[in-house]
């Protein structure tokens, strides 16, 4: 094994312990998503948006996991089309909330990551863990995937170490998760169109959706 390797193995073990913690709390809680999903798009603390600004006429909510297969799948097959066709063109706000799912540590490390790279960053280190989801099949461990993004973004060990161990950024991703299980949220991925959940997550199933809003 390299000393690269070990380095990461010990970085992401000592991350895990802190956000093993939390998943242990929100699994007590019940809040522990499945992958493969229910309301909720009032603003909220800590919303990371794209496309019309707040108070648009149609706003999409998705509660998704970066650890989540059936949240990549989407984000691979669906989600261009429907960016270019309203996201891009500010028809549509759309607001993606974390909601971990299973393993919880690389869950919430993932997350963790994503806001340390910075608002203008934070979608990118999204779908990059995402598409991942590819490597860790092949036997390639998530712990080797997130340093690597890390790197790709600009953070360095230290500073990789330090985002994903943050106790107050566990403690607000904790509220962001209580808020989704509030709304009724279970599963991943979960989408909400104007507050109504929307079962069909396919393109023809949210343009439905969002054609009917825009519509009124």
């Amino acid at each position: 094994m390299s000393i690269g390797s070990k380095t990461a193995r010990f970085r992401f073990s000592a991350m895990s312990r802190r956000a093993a913690m939390t998943g242990a709390a929100l699994a007590a809680m019940g809040t522990l998503a499945a992958c493969g999903g229910s309301e909720g798009t009032q603003a909220a603390q800590g919303d990371m948006a794209k496309g019309a600004p707040e108070g648009a006429k149609v706003t999409v909510v998705e509660y998704a996991s970066v650890t989540c297969g059936v949240c990549a799948a989407w984000q691979e097959r669906v989600w261009p089309e429907f960016k270019a066709k309203y996201v891009d063109t500010n028809q549509v706000r759309y607001v993606f909330r974390e909601f971990p799912t299973p393993p919880a540590d690389v869950a919430a490390a993932g997350f963790l990551l994503a806001r340390c790279a910075g608002e203008d960053r934070y979608f990118q280190v999204v779908e990059e863990i995402m598409a991942s989801q590819r490597e860790w099949q092949q036997g390639i461990p998530p712990a080797a995937t997130l340093s690597r993004i890390a790197t790709s973004v600009g953070l360095t060990e230290d500073e990789y170490r330090t985002c994903v161990t943050d106790p107050e950024a566990l403690a607000a991703l904790e509220e962001r998760i209580q808020s989704g299980r509030s709304a009724g949220v279970t599963g991943t991925p979960t989408f909400f169109v104007n507050g109504t959940r929307v079962a069909d997550s396919s393109m023809a199933g949210l343009s439905a959706a969002v054609e009917a809003e825009l519509a009124k």
